[in-house]
């Protein structure tokens, strides 16, 4: 029987952890304003604008958009994992993606109305180099603290990303005002906004995260290519020690995959389906950013008292419960308006719904991401994070585009059970999940590493 190894292994400072967490604050520009908030409304809505087809036709180009760009993390990001850890580069592959996403992101302002093909190009490379570095940040968290301090760490940078996602489209709603064609002038500043303030907050995590890890020398005649597919081999043959961590990436697929079309849609949910005004668009913003960074924040203690394991089980359920109400929003205010003899309407309902959204929304990626933690060797963080991120990614292809082409049959409203289908798919996978198992694989395989290295092996 093995220990727990890592259970001593110190805290980083204070420091540090928050110029980790830095990166959570900066990206959420992007993830707010270009593929949440902002801009899907203005792509399909105005770039596309396909009104008289309900928007069906620009639903389904942002989600084929979208799915490209997982497309291209699955394909390379557990290589780039093997290649960071190998060459303990994490913080400059982190670097890379931040920089493409900066350009990428301001050359959004280009497109314009009907210039269909750019904006997807420019989409898909953006949120290529963001998803990439979304990933390689998670990895560095193994390294911050014991298993633990690890659900608090993570919760504090989800809860902080989020009060950055509020001060980024905080600023936006208010200085650019509404994703419409008459304002097309001022809000196509999103991007080169969106890009300027990931650029300027993610500062700190350049300058005070570390790399963790020892560099490692190639063998005579080979490339880092041929090494990190060499490395991703043998980790697939590896792959059965770990059944924790491969069942939990599973319910992780199915869980994402939801969380992918809640992101990308709901938005757009809003004007199309409730027809909510601008005031209420606003309201649901600020309501999701303020319950997911509390959410995030409360439930990251939570991990750490009653395990990342049954809290990420209890947000699964939150998380059913509250696609059933957006789903029934109009039905529940007809009920509402009958039992109290009121005249409620359908964009408040909505607006109290988001409320469990936002709730779980910060909470649940931090649990999934503390758990892949617990689950991962010392050694095989980037690549494992690999892992974690081709199946969020796959996720996310098979959810967008799921959702697109239901969409495009049976319309927006309908089409959004398939998220509480893939909820309750999560959940039933998750129960399979043994979390202290998991831990206690992950420290056998550094145990033996130490001890081959100890033999010169």
């Amino acid at each position: 029987m093995y220990t727990r190894n890592r259970k001593d292994q110190p805290r980083a400072p204070k420091k540090e952890i928050f110029g980790w967490a830095m990166f959570d604050f900066a990206n959420q520009a992007y993830t707010l304003l270009i593929i949440t908030v902002i801009f899907p409304v203005l792509f399909t809505n105005v770039i596309v604008g396909d009104a008289d087809d309900q928007y069906r036709l620009g639903n389904l180009l942002w989600s084929i958009s979208l799915s490209i760009s997982y497309l291209l993390v699955v394909l390379t990001g557990p290589v780039l994992g093997a290649i960071m850890d190998f060459r303990a580069s994490k913080k400059k592959f982190l670097f890379y993606s931040y920089l493409v996403t900066v350009v990428s992101s301001t050359t959004l302002y280009l497109v314009e109305p009907g210039m269909i093909v750019l904006g997807v190009v420019l989409l898909v490379i953006s949120n290529y180099a963001y998803s990439i570095g979304e990933t390689i940040i998670a990895a560095f968290l193994p390294s911050l603290g014991p298993p633990q301090d690890l659900g608090k760490i993570s919760g504090f940078g989800w809860s902080l990303g989020y009060v950055g996602g509020l001060v980024s489209a905080g600023f936006v709603i208010v200085f650019l005002g509404e994703p419409v064609a008459e304002n097309f002038e001022r809000i196509r500043w999103v991007g080169p906004f969106a890009a300027l303030f990931f650029m300027l907050a993610a500062i700190p995590t350049f300058l005070w995260l570390k790399e963790p890890g020892k560099q490692q020398f190639l063998p005579k005649g080979e490339s880092y290519a041929s090494m990190g597919f060499s490395r991703l081999g043998k980790t697939m043959n590896e792959i059965g020690q770990f059944r924790d961590l491969s069942i939990f990436l599973i319910s992780v697929f199915f869980e994402m995959a939801a969380i992918y079309i809640i992101i990308s849609f709901t938005f757009i949910y809003g004007d199309q389906v409730v027809n909510w005004d601008e005031n209420v668009r606003v309201m649901m913003f600020v309501v999701v950013q303020v319950t997911a960074a509390l959410g995030a924040f409360a439930f990251g203690f939570v991990q750490d008292k009653i395990g990342a394991l049954r809290t990420n089980i209890l947000i699964l359920i939150l998380w059913f419960i509250g696609v059933l109400g957006i789903y029934s929003v109009l039905h529940i205010t007809e009920w509402l308006n009958a039992i109290f003899d009121a005249n409620f309407e359908e964009q408040y309902v909505f607006l109290y719904i988001g409320l469990i959204a936002g709730m779980s929304l910060g909470s649940s990626q931090s649990a999934s991401r503390t758990l892949v933690g617990l689950f991962t060797p010392e050694e095989k963080s980037a690549e494992f994070y690999g892992f974690w991120g081709l199946f969020y990614k796959m996720a996310g292809i098979f959810g967008i585009i799921g959702i697109g082409l239901l969409q495009a049959q049976f319309g927006l409203q309908n089409a959004i059970l398939f998220c509480a289908f893939l909820f309750l798919a999560a959940i039933i996978v998750c129960l399979f999940v043994n979390q202290q198992r998991g831990e206690v694989a992950a420290d056998a395989y550094d145990d033996r590493q130490k001890l081959r290295k100890q033999n010169g092996d």
